[in-house]
């Protein structure tokens, strides 16, 4: 039993050799006999073939031209001209093979080779087209980003995972489409997936963080924010984390994913910041003085370059004070400036109240001595 069973597998693939052979003698004898008999529609269908991969070639080099000059932008036309350059030649040759082979009366076994070739190169040149036009959007969407090392991180690590699962589902396909049955494939790889998903959870929780980001734009390197309890300007963003410079000095470095998940203000795209200043004047100024303050603080404010009052107007009788408030909006979004045009108004609120006669409080206490009747006879 051992040693038939020994020779029954020794024999089997010489068996397959030999029906190999056979196939192969016989698709020659094939060949042959219809090149023997249809030279005139085969010189035909290659030239006719030929052309067609010349002009797909012309179609490529106009592809190229479409790229050339939008090297800082990503444009769509560029998206498609990437796409199009990376058309293979061999790709051609079997698109080709594939249109002119019913012109040429090919057998059976012919017919069946080109059909397999077109297939197998259809699938791989559509997951190259796939490849190019998916990081062409990504490129599109982060267009004008001046993380330049993130995004080419970013970029690199998309690149490696869309090309594993195109060139994946490409290899399905044409295994599907060659009569292989995937069933069991797509099943390990659809485990296999889920494997790594959960084994790197935290990594990729932090890598999608990061995409968003760079993708979506909530703030960019230079950009001063606000989150949770810190302030500061963003000097980087990574793959993994993110770095604060805060105001006081010291960096901050904040997980993506923990950034995104809070609350952030991004001071930076402020088209106005709003200043409130308090201002208390004696309690003996009088009446008709005490009417205009407003329009003379509105008119000192507004004398002030990018400053736009909001409200002004008494609020409260102080302790020692007459109060008021003074809203105004700073139309700028650098806080050097907005600093320097506060100042500015405090200056010319002073210079204005200086001209009027117009007394600041401060905390005093007056204190009055009464007579034998009780009534106030000085103060003092």
């Amino acid at each position: 039993m051992t040693i038939a069973n020994t020779a029954a597998v020794a024999v089997r693939p010489t068996a397959a050799v030999h029906d190999f052979a056979a196939d192969m003698n016989r698709l020659t004898r094939e060949i042959t006999t219809w090149l023997a008999g249809n030279w005139l529609q085969v010189a035909i269908a290659l030239a006719i073939g030929a052309a067609i991969v010349l002009a797909l070639l012309g179609l490529r080099s106009l592809g190229g031209r479409l790229c050339r000059g939008h090297d800082e932008s990503v444009q769509w036309r560029t998206i498609v001209g990437r796409a199009i350059t990376r058309t293979r030649m061999w790709f051609m040759v079997a698109l080709a093979a594939r249109l002119v082979e019913g012109g040429a009366n090919t057998p059976a076994g012919v017919t069946a080779v080109i059909t397999a070739v077109f297939t197998i190169a259809a699938a791989l040149q559509a997951a190259l087209w796939a490849r190019e036009i998916i990081l062409g959007f990504v490129e599109h969407r982060a267009a004008g980003d001046t993380e330049k090392g993130a995004i080419g991180s970013a970029l690199g690590i998309i690149r490696l995972l869309v090309t594993f699962a195109l060139f994946a589902i490409a290899g399905v396909l044409i295994l599907d489409n060659l009569g292989v049955n995937v069933t069991g494939l797509i099943a390990g790889l659809g485990i296999g997936g889920i494997a790594i998903g959960l084994a790197a959870q935290g990594i990729f929780a932090d890598l999608f963080a990061a995409l968003a980001i760079i993708f979506d734009k909530p703030f960019r390197r230079g950009d001063a924010v606000s989150w949770d309890s810190t302030s500061g300007s963003v000097e980087r963003i990574g793959l993994k984390s993110t770095r604060i410079r805060s105001i006081t000095g010291e960096q901050i470095i904040v997980s993506n994913k923990n950034l995104l998940d809070k609350e952030l203000r991004n001071l930076a795209r402020l088209d106005r910041r709003r200043m409130t200043l308090a201002i208390g004047v004696i309690y003996q100024t009088p009446v008709d003085v005490c009417r205009a303050i407003p329009n003379l603080l509105r008119t000192a404010t507004e004398s002030v370059d990018k400053c736009v009052v909001v409200r002004t107007g008494m609020t409260a009788f102080g302790a020692s004070s007459l109060d008021y408030e003074l809203q105004f909006d700073v139309r700028s979004e650098v806080w050097d400036v907005v600093y320097a045009a506060r100042h500015a108004v405090c200056i010319a609120i002073l210079d204005t109240f200086t001209r009027e006669g117009i007394e600041f409080a401060y905390p005093t206490q007056l204190n009055f001595t009464g007579g034998p009747d009780g009534r106030a006879v000085f103060p003092t």
